[in-house]
């Protein structure tokens, strides 16, 4: 496939507070088996088209072409998950986002909140920070099964997997919160800051 093959990242996050190496490395594996999904799907539909296979009356293509979605945001979301930590948090909020909270929330303490509280909803998905690129405005959005109920066009700031396999092995399903607040203590403010200020789409550094 050459220049369209993605490589799974690394990030060192070693000594997050509430999140154990033991839950990173599961969950290490569990997102590098989204870029292997995502590569190899994507190596099929492009031998589909090359062997004129594309039609909608195929159900491989079709099949294929609806999952790639789901394997693809899986990748996406976890390097910007993995990407927005740090042991024990890094950085501070800065002020050009702050600003923006206040704008779009009321201020930090209303954001994190609805956050928080989005974070907590009955399901598994995902907690965004997201930003309209046309209007500036923040949001905080539920995704479910990572390409449902994203706002498209918009551009992540924080993410958080609220998936049980990212705490489950250190916290009870019912504990939910307990995970909540650990990713809070972990938050990479450094790099959450620059996900705000960048223009278009960024994707987290390896």
């Amino acid at each position: 496939m050459g220049n369209n093959v993605y490589k799974a990242k690394k990030f060192n996050l070693s000594g997050l507070q509430g999140i154990s190496d033991k839950t990173l490395e599961m969950h290490f594996g569990l997102y590098e088996g989204y870029v292997k999904n995502t590569n190899l799907l994507t190596e099929q539909l492009l031998e589909m088209s090359r062997n004129k296979k594309a039609s909608p009356t195929n159900p491989s293509f079709t099949e294929i072409k609806r999952h790639l979605g789901f394997e693809y945001g899986g990748m996406v979301l976890h390097e910007y998950y993995f990407g927005n930590l740090a042991p024990k948090g890094k950085g501070n909020l800065s002020s050009e986002l702050k600003r923006a909270l206040e704008e779009s929330f009321g201020g930090f303490d209303a954001w994190k909140a609805d956050f928080v509280a989005t974070g907590g909803m009955r399901g598994v998905g995902w907690s965004v920070l997201y930003q309209d690129p046309m209007t500036g405005k923040l949001s905080n959005n539920w995704i479910e099964l990572h390409d449902i109920g994203v706002p498209s066009g918009f551009k992540p700031i924080l993410v958080m997997d609220v998936w049980e396999h990212a705490f489950m092995l250190d916290y009870k399903p019912s504990e939910r919160s307990k995970y909540i607040e650990a990713f809070c203590a972990n938050i990479n403010w450094d790099a959450v800051n620059h996900f705000f200020s960048s223009t278009g789409a960024v994707r987290p550094a390896a």
